[in-house]
């Protein structure tokens, strides 16, 4: 085989073989394939798409580029989740202990923020003490312990992917369906996950902008998963105003709590602060958990055992546990609750009287990343007291100089140029405030 005549044949909207794909894929990681052509390949499959059956050999290709997780001496099920990526999003931090205390194991290999949305190990490694960086068999030892495990991929696991992702990054082909299902399922199945439930945001906020870009890569992973022989389910969910009511790695750990502390408070919470989109999203994407793993008959019947994990502390006490067993301090993290922040704060009020219409959530995230809570580029470092906490979401009545977001920095500087951008994002209107909106658009499952 050559390289050429594969991309050729990419490029004239060919099908490539099973075999095809391995030379590239083997190739590439061991250096006997340039990058050059891996890009010259890369773009026409950007321009000309996979068949579901091209998507499905380069995922097995690309876990069979490196090591797996061996799970082995745990018993399962083994379900995990993976969000496409927005700003507040916080879910696996609250989902994996509500799942594992329901009985089911979840191995999660989680990213770090890049651009305007968050990473899951920023937000756990605020936590003083939280180690992510687990070897395989603490990996596992933690997960048969507490039932769910948080670590990072490293250089060990599916290498290709790396490479890949690294290279998409740089040649304008990050966006690609295809590409961008393989590199999630392949890390994933690596992990030893059995099942997957996938949440496919969808809005200004999300990767996805459009309804139907969301649609179709979410019927691609269901497919490509499906096919591989595992069970998938992929909600779509709304990403158009920050989840939650903080953006920021301890201030998102600390929103967590409070919901796996006390649930039952938020009914004493003004509706304008609470957090129940969030909690609209957690429960749902844990209920389709419960239903891959079969331990619940249905979503409804998922739905009241997450709730009654919650609301019984166990969820909470599995968070606990977890935290320990990777090195994380409970009672100086439990200290740091609402007093952890930067030195300098403003508010951004609004400019007139009327009905706060929308808040949006790349103009949030992109602040964020002005303040430090995400990154520009994979080397840049994050803060962990940095952020913006949501004092009213769209639908809300405001008054002028009332306050709808507060903002935490390092420097006046940083805040200025956070609160510049948010600003952007707002819109107040005089018309009244409409019926609210469901956080869930859609559900595709291969069960």
């Amino acid at each position: 085989m050559r390289a050429s005549d594969i991309i050729v044949k990419k490029r004239e909207r060919g099908v490539l073989s099973r075999e095809e794909i391995a030379f590239i894929v083997r190739g590439y990681v061991d250096g006997s394939i340039p990058e050059y052509q891996v890009s010259a390949l890369l773009m026409a499959i950007f321009f000309q798409g996979m068949t579901p059956e091209e998507t499905g050999f380069l995922t097995r290709e690309m876990i069979d580029s490196g090591e797996t997780m061996d799970l082995s001496t745990v018993p399962g099920p083994f379900v995990d989740k993976h969000s496409t990526g927005g700003v507040g999003d916080k879910v696996s931090l609250i989902l994996a202990p509500i799942a594992a205390a329901c009985g089911v194991r979840v191995p999660m290999m989680s990213g770090r923020s890049l651009g305007h949305t968050g990473g899951t190990l920023d937000k756990l490694e605020s936590i003083p003490g939280f180690r992510t960086d687990l070897t395989p068999t603490r990996f596992a030892e933690i997960i048969g312990s507490c039932g769910f495990a948080m670590t990072g991929q490293s250089r060990e696991v599916v290498p290709a992917d790396r490479q890949l992702y690294a290279l998409r990054d740089v040649t304008g082909t990050v966006e690609s369906v295809p590409l961008i299902t393989s590199s999630i399922l392949s890390k994933k199945f690596a992990e030893g996950a059995d099942a997957l439930v996938f949440d496919v945001k969808t809005g200004p906020g999300a990767f996805m902008k459009s309804r139907d870009d969301a649609r179709e890569l979410a019927q691609s992973l269901v497919d490509t998963g499906a096919g591989l022989g595992k069970k998938i389910v992929a909600v779509l969910t709304r990403m158009e105003v920050p989840l939650g009511a903080k953006v920021g790695n301890f201030l998102e750990v600390e929103e967590s709590l409070a919901l796996l502390r006390a649930p039952a408070a938020l009914d004493r919470v003004p509706v304008d602060e609470r957090s129940d989109d969030l909690l609209e999203v957690t429960l749902r994407l844990t209920a389709w958990m419960l239903v891959a793993a079969g331990a619940a008959r249905s979503v409804e019947d998922g739905l009241e055992r997450c709730r009654g994990v919650l609301d019984s502390g166990d969820a909470l006490s599995r968070w606990e546990e977890n935290t320990r067993l990777q090195g994380g301090d409970v009672e100086e993290t439990y200290r740091r609750l609402g007093t952890w922040r930067a030195p300098e704060t403003t508010e951004i009020t609004a400019v007139r009287d009327g009905v706060l219409t929308g808040l949006d959530a790349f103009a949030v995230g992109m602040g964020s990343v002005y303040l430090g809570v995400g990154r520009s580029k994979a080397t840049d470092d994050v803060l962990p007291d940095v952020g913006f906490e949501v004092l009213r979401k769209p639908g809300s009545m405001v008054r002028r100089g009332e306050p709808i977001l507060r903002a935490w920095g390092h420097s006046e500087s940083a805040l200025a140029r956070a609160v510049d951008r948010v600003q952007e994002g707002i819109t107040i209107e005089d018309r009244s405030p409409g019926d609210d909106r469901g956080m869930i658009l859609e559900e595709i499952t291969a069960l």
